[in-house]
């Protein structure tokens, strides 16, 4: 998962996303696996967790303010017993949405040593916005597919992390951006 990490840092950067379809075949993976995450949670649902945090506590102040321009999150997670429980035609359908303009691939991560992928897609939205994030981590054991749809601020990004499946982000924000910065 410390790729995965990497992975969402690297995605901050001001674009915009749609909303993604996961294709039915994912689903299918339930069956085999040992583990699984299954989080889907729309505007409405988000916007009713939004009301469970305090104005007044700073971090949860802040969640409160970036849930209210998210229209949705999703996340799903398989882990397998063994190795080839999955191929990598059962993410193609939901790499296809993505491969054609208006979206980029902006990291894209492939050890041969360990057989991790990673892919984070983005799309721009203008003035600077976050509007979306898809996410694919392809392990051999493990299948993660995260994506966030709405409006927020690329410095939120690392708010969400550790909330609703997505993994805490270690990340100096400020840094992202500037050429050269170390």
């Amino acid at each position: 998962m410390r790729i995965v990490t990497i992975a969402l840092a690297a995605a901050l950067a001001p674009l915009w996303a749609q909303e993604i379809k996961l294709p039915a075949n994912l689903e299918k993976l339930a069956a085999k696996a040992e583990d699984t995450v299954d989080i889907t949670l729309d505007g409405t649902m988000l916007r009713l967790a939004g009301r469970f945090l305090s104005d007044k506590d700073g971090g949860e102040a802040t969640a409160k303010k970036l849930l209210a321009g998210l229209q949705s999150i999703t996340v799903r997670s398989f882990q397998f017993a063994r190795d080839g429980e999955y191929s990598m035609t059962d993410v193609d359908e939901v790499r296809a949405q993505v491969k054609a303009a208006p979206w980029s691939r902006i990291v894209g991560v492939t050890s041969k040593r360990d057989g991790d992928n990673v892919d984070v897609y983005l799309k721009d939205g203008g003035n600077g916005q976050l509007g979306g994030i898809l996410l694919i981590c392809a392990e051999p054991r493990e299948l993660t597919i995260v994506s966030i749809v709405g409006n927020l601020d690329p410095a939120q990004l690392a708010d969400l992390g550790g909330q609703f499946g997505i993994p805490r982000l270690d990340v100096d924000v400020t840094a992202i951006g500037r050429k050269g910065a170390k």
